[in-house]
């Protein structure tokens, strides 16, 4: 993946899109998940940097959307509407989720990677929207980069090489 003016990068807990011919990148993607919605037909596409799996878990009056799977998804939805695009011509590419710390315990919290890819599908179901495909799990961090002209999600995985999904 090289850099170029035609990436539109995203950050953690952050979110954007982009119109073909220009790409989009987010990087960072150890527990987080990455979801990307797009229409083929718009050539359009939007990304989420899921950091957590739920808004309860936030503090404080301020929140940022993207950083929540229940409330990265609609968010990101309403974007693309603004965009010109129909929710019903959605569809789903999912990454990362994954575990990147051993604990000994059986505490539900420390699945951080697993509970975040368990609420992004459960979000994408509650829209309606199909998960096409998903690269998630393992103990290595991820980059994606998803090109709207050709539905391609480019996923490199830490020692692991690249592959397309």
């Amino acid at each position: 993946m090289k850099t170029d003016e035609n990436v539109v990068k995203v950050g953690i807990a952050d979110m954007s899109y982009c119109k073909a011919p220009k790409k989009i990148r987010t990087s960072g993607l150890g527990s987080c998940v990455g979801v990307v919605l797009y229409d083929l037909s718009k050539q359009i596409a939007g990304l989420a940097h899921v950091m957590l799996p739920d808004s309860n878990l936030a503090k404080g009056k301020t929140m940022h959307k993207a950083k929540f799977a229940d409330t990265a998804i609609v968010t990101l939805i309403r974007l693309l509407e603004s965009k010109g695009v129909s929710q019903k011509q959605l569809k789903a590419k999912i990454a990362g989720g994954a575990q990147m710390f051993t604990f000994h315990t059986k505490n539900d919290h420390m699945r951080i990677g697993p509970r975040n890819v368990e609420a992004v599908k459960k979000a994408l179901q509650r829209y309606a929207i199909p998960l096409v495909s998903e690269d998630v799990g393992g103990t290595s961090g991820r980059t994606i980069e998803f090109n709207p002209e050709t539905g391609i999600l480019l996923v490199r995985t830490v020692n692991k090489g690249m592959k397309e999904i």
